[in-house]
């Protein structure tokens, strides 16, 4: 996810105060994970700096003044480009979870364990992500949906791998 695009999206949708790009992005694109203030204002003044948004208003508020953002042309110009550009597919060829088996396998270990405890973490991951699913909303089931779709890929990878066990402990141990 990229926090700055994300925050100049909303952005583009209507000018903001930090706290409310932040709201809209931890209800949005969170996924039970919350962007951090720091983080927002950070990224905030990166852009600023950048000439991709600016400050049209500073009010007092309670506590630090309350400063509300505007995107500029060259920030809703990234914007417009960032949402045309297709998402480079990433086929995830060296993942930690390759790699921990691949090294069992070479330290003659048993691989095989490792992967029926991968199984088990993916399997109440699902369970979780399912009950997100069953309670949430419109955008946290589409949300819990996209990780069940990748959990269940690695799924079938670790069955495939552990059917494969013998041939690739025999390629890797040479």
């Amino acid at each position: 996810m990229s926090v700055p695009l994300t925050l100049l999206g909303l952005l583009e949708r209507q000018p903001s105060h930090g706290y409310d790009l932040k709201r809209d992005y931890d209800l949005y694109f969170g996924g039970g994970r919350s962007l951090p203030f720091g983080q927002v204002y950070s990224t905030l003044a990166r852009l600023a700096r950048d000439g991709k948004v600016v400050m049209d208003e500073v009010t007092p508020g309670e506590g630090p003044e309350r400063k509300r953002y505007v995107i500029t042309d060259r920030g809703a110009t990234e914007v417009d480009t960032w949402l045309t550009e297709p998402v480079a597919p990433e086929p995830h060829l060296q993942t930690v979870l390759f790699a921990k088996v691949v090294l069992a396998l070479m330290l003659d270990r048993p691989a095989d364990a490792y992967l029926d405890t991968q199984r088990r973490s993916h399997l109440a991951r699902m369970r979780e992500l399912t009950e997100v699913k069953r309670g949430g909303g419109l955008v946290e089931g589409l949300l819990a949906d996209h990780g069940l779709f990748h959990l269940e890929a690695d799924l079938r990878w670790i069955e495939t791998t552990a059917a494969r066990l013998d041939a690739l402990r025999a390629q890797v141990q040479r």
